[in-house]
């Protein structure tokens, strides 16, 4: 074992320096100073974005990092992001890194979010397009995230006892039922979070593991000898996700497959799915249409009820943002009813302040990596095939060169700033954006307009909400929220 670790060590170094030879043939954006072997990866502190950004204010909005066997070009600018995913270079750049996990949990990197670009991404990027996020298929789904927005109503009510006084309520748990369930009802027919359901807690903790796994710092991904040792129990813990995942999801297929003359799944995406496998086997395997269902799974759950938590965080903090937001929902709901979809474009304020959560929490503060499939020169600088390209959005969207008070919670900024350009992106930006951004934003433009509309809402204590960032994909908040809300009068005439 010893000798085959030297002897793995030996031909990184070699393999190190004969890349570090060819590198100065090109004029690579500028890099701090590395390891051999190791490159840069000791540098790659959680959390990611926060220590990108810092390296970034000595190395410029461009820079390059040698993370083990692979290059990585680091943008922290929105005038170096519409560079590199704009115009010409929006093509080049349109790849994905292969992964650790993505070849684990999401089948061989063959899903939407994670294939590489070429005829197989742009047919699931059509089916997502045409099939899932069509203004078509989100208006069938409207109903849905009525009921399950009521039904988050009904159970924080209930939590209150509709009495007069304030209750202290855990929202994490409430806001990931509330969008697992929208999800599963869209893709499955069936609601499972909220009635003791064992197998809906195992999958949401399922989700919660994946997107702690789902980093950019697993070590082997960038020295892949040590993938053979799995010290870390990385890849064993990605088996067992990526294992009961499919599990779930097969299950949900064949039990489609075995009842599709059923009412209630005619209209589900599954049943879709496999009304499209029959006229086209060959590409619309099971493998295909559990990929799609667990990208709707993991996008729609996760990255939604994160955001959720951050905006009402955000909102308790700033009382006078949250009374402003109230009065506006007030004065574009009538008087007795609850607030519906077709309410959330009006309310200018209640979208501002979703937005101005976005841009100092994306879900996504790093987006989703992408990688180069040819050489190119982008900014003077030459970027060789198979670099890998991290968009920082976090940084981007702090940025004071371009945002007025960037580190303050201001809703009103977004009546006046322009935020086009390649400064707001918590969608992503070019051909492999989010393609359920439209969905994204109705649900949560419903959830929360409808929370802040039936309840009063205070924080649990009287310091401030502790705003410090979790790990993982998508940065939830280190400290779960916990909010003192009490039920008003609306919800007495609604639920009696």
């Amino acid at each position: 074992m010893f000798n085959l670790i030297l002897v793995s060590l030996i031909i990184g170094v070699i393999v190190a320096a004969y890349l570090f030879r060819s590198n100065k043939k090109n004029s690579l954006p500028p890099s701090p100073v590395g390891f051999p072997v190791i490159g840069h990866l000791h540098l790659l502190k959680e959390p990611v974005h926060r220590t990108l950004r810092d390296l970034s204010q000595n190395l410029g909005d461009i820079f390059s990092l040698r993370l083990g066997s692979h290059l990585a070009v680091v943008v922290t600018s929105a005038s170096a992001a519409e560079l590199f995913l704009s115009h010409q270079n929006d093509v080049v750049f349109a790849a994905r890194p292969m992964s650790t996990l993505g070849e684990i949990v999401a089948y061989n990197n063959t899903m939407v979010s994670t294939a590489s670009y070429g005829e197989h991404w742009r047919k699931l990027r059509r089916i997502c397009t045409l099939e899932i996020f069509s203004a078509a298929r989100l208006k069938e789904s409207l109903e849905i995230r009525r009921d399950e927005v009521r039904a988050l109503l009904r159970t924080l009510h209930v939590a209150t006892s509709g009495g007069n006084e304030f209750v202290s309520v855990k929202l994490r748990p409430l806001l990931s039922g509330l969008t697992f369930n929208f999800v599963m009802r869209m893709v499955s027919g069936k609601r499972y979070y909220g009635e003791d359901n064992d197998e809906a807690k195992e999958v949401l903790e399922l989700i919660r593991e994946a997107f702690e796994l789902g980093g950019f710092t697993y070590v082997g991904d960038f020295l892949p000898i040590l993938k053979l040792f799995d010290f870390d129990g990385f890849i064993k813990k990605g088996k067992k996700i990526g294992s009961k995942l499919d599990k779930f999801l097969q299950n949900l297929v064949d039990e489609h497959r075995r009842n599709r003359g059923k009412t209630e799944l005619a209209k589900t995406m599954i049943t879709h799915l496999l009304s499209l496998q029959e006229s086209e086997p060959e590409f619309y395997t099971d493998e295909i249409i559990k990929g799609l269902v667990l990208v709707m799974v993991l996008a729609g759950t996760d990255t939604t009820a994160v955001t959720l938590e951050w905006v009402m965080a955000n909102l308790l903090n700033h009382p006078a943002v949250l009374m402003k937001l109230k009065t506006e929902i007030n004065d574009v709901v009538s008087e007795g009813r609850l607030m519906e979809e077709s309410d959330v474009g009006k309310c200018t304020y209640l979208n501002n302040v979703i937005s101005e959560t976005l841009r100092l929490y994306p879900a996504g503060p790093l987006l989703v990596p992408h990688a180069s499939s040819d050489v190119c020169k982008v900014a003077g600088y030459d970027i060789p095939r198979g670099t890998w390209l991290f968009v920082n959005a976090w940084a981007i969207q702090r940025d004071p060169k371009v945002w007025n008070e960037p580190e303050v919670f201001k809703p009103e900024r977004f009546e006046s700033e322009i935020h086009g350009g390649g400064k707001f992106l918590p969608f992503g930006m070019g051909r492999r954006a989010c393609p359920g951004m439209g969905l994204a934003q109705l649900v949560l433009g419903l959830a929360l307009g409808s929370m802040v509309q039936c309840f009063d809402w205070e924080k649990d204590c009287d310091v401030a909400v502790d705003m410090s960032e979790g790990r993982g994909l998508t940065t939830p908040k280190a400290v779960p929220l916990v909010a003192k809300c009490k039920s008003l009068p609306i919800l007495e005439n609604v639920f009696l």
